[in-house]
């Protein structure tokens, strides 16, 4: 069973969430919570695999609720913001902050069904979209988010020129991995960073769908991140994609 904490200060909603998912039957919602701050409590004490996290909430929004969360090592949960406000500061908040996905509150329920299989499988989730604006705020930034990008241009300047910038970028690229990718795996993430799934990426590289977990778990190690979601930032921000 997906054993799963709602958190939102809408009851009703919550209670349209738990119909949603309570009629799947690998699917038991094992709780509900009205605030951020009672969300990081029953994280700890329900032990969920997913969590869906409103953004704006009494006591303490779902950004703060989702960093603390993720930083407690006792809670293995993955984080899912679930917001009607598709707004991009709170999209690369929750992606800083440790969210394994986004999804939008007018998404219909065969989406929420799905994003709760797929994160507790491992996968990251995130709007069609959202995706796009990721991808975008990437291509904008040369590859960085956009603080890094400002950091970065901050680090050129006092570097003295392209030259050392260039430099500077490839040692970064490089100390991300614990070690390098092979080749296997670079298409793999190349993939992922596509926002392809497990099975979209068996299909692209002819390979079985357990042949592809191991790869991405693979990638995850060696890159450090914690889920699918952050592994596609981080490759989007060091230029690791093909």
């Amino acid at each position: 069973m997906i054993r799963v904490l709602l958190v939102d200060d809408h009851a009703m909603l919550r209670a349209g969430f738990r119909a949603i998912l309570s009629t799947q039957p690998d699917i038991e919602v094992v709780g509900e919570a009205a605030t951020g701050a009672e969300g990081v409590r029953l994280a700890t004490d329900l032990q969920p695999d997913v969590i869906t996290m409103d953004v704006q909430m009494p006591d303490m929004d779902g950004i703060e609720a989702t960093r603390r969360i993720v930083a407690d090592p006792a809670v293995a949960a993955t984080i899912a913001i679930v917001t009607t406000f598709d707004r991009d500061e709170y999209l690369f908040q929750a992606l800083d902050a440790g969210a394994g996905g986004f999804l939008l509150k007018n998404a219909g329920p065969e989406e929420l069904i799905a994003a709760v299989r797929a994160l507790a499988a491992g996968d990251g989730i995130l709007a069609p979209e959202v995706t796009r604006r990721v991808l975008s705020r990437f291509a904008m930034s040369g590859g960085a988010s956009a603080g890094s990008a400002t950091q970065s241009a901050g680090s050129a300047t006092q570097g003295g020129g392209p030259a050392t910038q260039s430099a500077g970028s490839a040692t970064q690229s490089e100390s991300v991995l614990a070690e390098p990718l092979t080749d296997r795996e670079s298409e793999v993430l190349t993939l992922m960073a596509d926002a392809r799934s497990n099975a979209e990426i068996a299909r692209e590289l002819f390979i079985g769908e357990a042949t592809v977990k191991t790869h991405v778990s693979r990638v995850l190690q060696k890159l450090g991140a914690r889920d699918r979601v952050q592994a596609i930032v981080l490759a989007h921000r060091h230029g690791l994609t093909r």
